[in-house]
């Protein structure tokens, strides 16, 4: 029910391997932040929004497809709001930084909260063939893009499933643009991939970014600018023949962010600490030194930090000094502000990467001051945060 509140479930515990004070923020059910490449943070209130099954009666595992909603919570006191009554379940929030507005994918529709008023508006309604990608608000906050694969019969469940099959089969992607009035939405640009990553520049709502999605490894370019103006996209990073790129973000200060783990490695991880396809691959192998780097908006790559070993995400900081990585057991701070790059654990995460729900995906707030990571070593997925 809208509006329902839970007392806080926050504790504190001291990381067994650092000693760092943890946070565990959620304690009820399944609990999820928003996906790395946004930020469930709020820029200016001491809150987080996330998305839990807690309201829905039932007692789901996290691979069980739990139905969930979206939530508040006001890290000062605990209290935990929420804000969404779906009778499906939602997938795929985004929101605004001052968290006035959120997105959000339930079934085949895409619909806006407006936090103010409390309004839910339908500003997309999928009719086609076509499966909806994570939507991404504009920095002017007039529209919103997303895109649009066409459904393929693949099998779906956790640690990857189906993630080659729907690479081959998919021959019809999609970038959409849809008003945040309810006005209409259009294709902006087609392609011949299966697509997927859709961000907005922060700062320049005419440029924004997209992947060929699929495992890193048979992709043979990843990353791509597109021009809304002109609709022409072209590749950023040019790949060669040694590169397996993926996990790309906009930095705050309009940066474009990418791993680079070289050959061999599809970007996935399971619960078997194994990849999902490239399984003749130990997950930590390495035969290219990888790397993280930095290209402009125009695609130029404009830094790159060679790394002791991969992580499977990572999120950087609001200068882009200091990431944070998931290593398979661990979080780690990474210092990237010289030459080369400086590695320290930060604590264990001790998740099970059994589900996407489950990858901790850790991120900055908006401050750069706190890390929210997710984890299931409870045997549902829960919410902590630590302090750096």
């Amino acid at each position: 029910m809208i509006g329902q509140r839970w007392p806080s479930e926050i504790r504190e515990f001291k990381d067994e391997k650092t000693g760092r004070t943890i946070k565990q923020l959620t304690s009820t059910g399944n609990n999820v932040h928003l996906y790395f490449t946004e930020n469930s943070f709020d820029a200016h209130k001491n809150e987080i929004i996330f998305r839990s099954d807690r309201a829905s009666g039932e007692d789901r595992a996290p691979h069980e497809d739990p139905l969930y909603n979206i939530f508040r919570m006001d890290l000062d006191t605990g209290e935990i709001v929420q804000l969404t009554d779906e009778a499906e379940s939602v997938h795929s929030v985004t929101k605004t930084p001052d968290s006035r507005i959120v997105v959000y994918i339930v079934g085949n529709k895409i619909k806006k909260l407006d936090m103010e008023t409390g309004e839910t508006t339908v500003i997309y309604e999928e009719v086609g063939n076509y499966n909806l990608g994570a939507p991404s608000i504009a920095p002017n906050r007039r529209y919103i893009g997303f895109c649009r694969n066409e459904k393929v019969n693949v099998p779906s469940g956790p640690n990857y499933t189906g993630f080659k099959e729907r690479y081959y089969l998919v021959k019809d992607g999609r970038i959409t643009l849809a008003y945040l009035d309810g006005s209409g939405g259009f294709d902006v640009f087609k392609d011949t991939h299966q697509v997927g990553h859709f961000q907005f520049c922060p700062d320049d709502s005419t440029i924004a970014m997209y992947c060929h999605e699929g495992p890193w490894h048979l992709v043979t370019q990843r990353i791509w600018l597109l021009d809304l103006v002109a609709r022409e996209a072209r590749p950023c990073f040019r790949q060669g023949e040694q590169d397996s790129v993926g996990h790309e973000f906009w930095t705050q200060d309009g940066y474009i962010f990418f791993d680079d783990r070289g050959p061999g490695h599809d970007g996935t991880i399971t619960s078997s600490r194994t990849q999902a396809v490239a399984t003749e691959v130990p997950v930590k192998e390495r035969t290219m030194i990888p790397f993280v780097g930095l290209a402009d908006r125009n695609g130029n790559l404009v830094k790159r930090i060679n790394m002791p070993y991969y992580c499977n995400h990572y999120h950087a900081n609001p200068d882009h000094t200091l990431l944070v990585g998931d290593d398979v057991d661990d979080l780690v701070l990474i210092d990237i502000s010289g030459d080369e790059a400086r590695l320290e654990v930060l604590c264990t995460h001790k998740t099970s990467w059994h589900t996407q729900s489950s990858h901790c995906h850790p991120t900055w707030s908006w401050d750069g001051k706190r890390i929210l990571y997710a984890s299931d070593c409870s045997g549902r997925v829960n919410l902590y945060m630590i302090e750096v």
